[in-house]
C-alpha cells in the first residue's frame, strides 16, 4: 500500500529548510534537487502513516522503511533513498537539531552498474541524417543532433546552450554542468558546420524579431525543454528505422563508446564527459578492453 499524500507540517519545514541549505550550499541542478525533494516526500508520507516524524525516528524505523520502499521499487531506487536520508541527516546533525543521526553506518544493497545501452555508428547517421533540413525546426534538430552527438553533452546541457557560450571561430562550447561546474568542450567540423547552417537559415526566422539568448529556438522564440527534444529524439529514431529503446543519454552514450572505440583514453573521455570521478567513467571500461583484446588479437605475434 502506497503512503497517504499527507506530510507533518514540520516535517515539511525542514524538508524545504534542508533542500534551501544543500542548494546554496552545493550549487545543484533542479534535477537533483527535484530527486531529493520526491525521496523525502515518500519517506515523510511514510512517517505520517506510521505516526512518527522526520526527527523522531530510530534506526530501525529507517531500516523499516528501506525494507517497504524495497517492495516497490528496485535495489537501485533503495540505494538512492538511502543516499539522499544520509545527507538529510547528516545536515542536521551539522546543525545541531540532531544529537544521532539514524543512518549512521547504514549500508544500501550492492547495485550491478549495467552497461549503458548505445548505437552504432551507422544508427547514429541515420538517426542524425533523419530531420527534414528543408524546413527551420529540421534545420535546428540536425544541428542538436549533431552537437549532442559530438560533444557528449547531458540533453539539459544541450537545451541550455547560449548565444554566448558558444564559439564556431574557435570550436567550442561553454558547458556549466553539474554543480554548476564549467567546462570547455570542442564542437568538430561537423558540428559546427551544422550549428553555422542553423545559425545563418533558420535561428532567425525562429526568432521573429524577439530576444532570446537561447541557441536553439522554439517557435515561441524560447529555449527547448528536455521533455521536448527526447521526444523529437524518439521521433527520429522511429524514422531511422531504430527499434531499441532509447533513453536521454543514448547519444551521450555513443560518444563515449566511439571515441573509445577510435582511440580515446578514460581520461580522456571523463573529462569531455565532465564527470568528477574517473570511477563514473569506468562504465565503459568494458569498451575499452573488448578494443585492447582486438589490438592485441591483431598484432601480438601469439596474439
Amino acid at each position: 500500500m502506497n503512503p497517504p499524500l499527507e506530510i507533518a507540517r514540520e516535517d515539511q519545514e525542514k524538508l524545504d529548510e534542508f533542500l534551501d541549505a544543500i542548494w546554496l550550499q552545493a550549487g545543484l541542478s533542479d534535477n537533483t534537487l527535484a530527486s531529493y525533494r520526491q525521496d523525502l516526500k515518500h519517506f515523510s508520507q511514510y512517517l505520517h502513516l506510521q505516526e512518527l516524524n522526520l526527527m523522531s525516528i530510530q534506526r530501525a524505523d529507517l531500516r523499516d522503511y528501506l525494507e517497504f520502499r524495497g517492495q516497490d521499487g528496485s535495489r537501485r531506487t533503495v540505494s538512492r533513498s538511502l543516499s539522499t536520508l544520509k545527507r538529510f541527516y547528516r545536515f542536521w546533525v551539522a546543525e545541531g537539531a540532531l544529537e544521532l543521526d539514524p543512518s549512521a553506518d547504514m549500508t544500501a544493497p550492492q547495485v550491478a552498474k549495467s552497461l549503458p545501452k548505445t548505437l552504432s555508428e551507422q544508427e547514429v547517421e541515420r538517426l542524425i541524417s533523419a530531420p527534414d533540413i528543408s524546413e527551420d525546426l529540421g534545420l535546428r534538430d540536425r544541428a542538436m543532433l549533431e552537437t549532442l552527438y559530438a560533444t557528449g553533452l547531458r540533453v539539459s546541457e544541450l537545451v541550455g546552450l547560449t548565444m554566448s557560450e558558444i564559439d564556431l571561430v574557435a570550436g567550442y562550447c561553454r558547458v556549466f554542468g553539474k554543480g554548476s561546474k564549467e567546462r570547455l568542450v570542442p564542437l568538430g567540423e561537423q558540428a559546427i558546420d551544422w550549428v553555422d547552417r542553423y545559425l545563418d537559415e533558420a535561428r532567425a526566422s525562429l526568432l521573429a524579431n524577439r530576444h532570446s539568448d537561447a541557441l536553439f529556438l522554439t517557435r515561441r522564440a524560447s529555449a527547448m525543454s528536455r521533455q521536448g527534444f527526447w521526444q523529437n529524439i524518439k521521433r527520429y529514431a522511429l524514422m531511422a528505422g531504430i527499434s531499441q529503446s532509447l533513453s536521454p543519454h543514448t547519444l551521450r552514450h555513443a560518444f563515449a563508446t566511439h571515441l573509445l572505440n577510435h582511440g580515446a583514453d578514460l581520461r580522456s573521455v571523463q573529462m569531455l564527459l565532465g564527470h568528477s570521478s574517473l570511477s563514473t567513467t569506468q562504465i565503459y571500461t568494458h569498451v575499452a578492453n573488448a578494443r585492447l583484446q582486438t589490438l592485441h588479437q591483431k598484432h601480438h605475434p601469439r596474439g
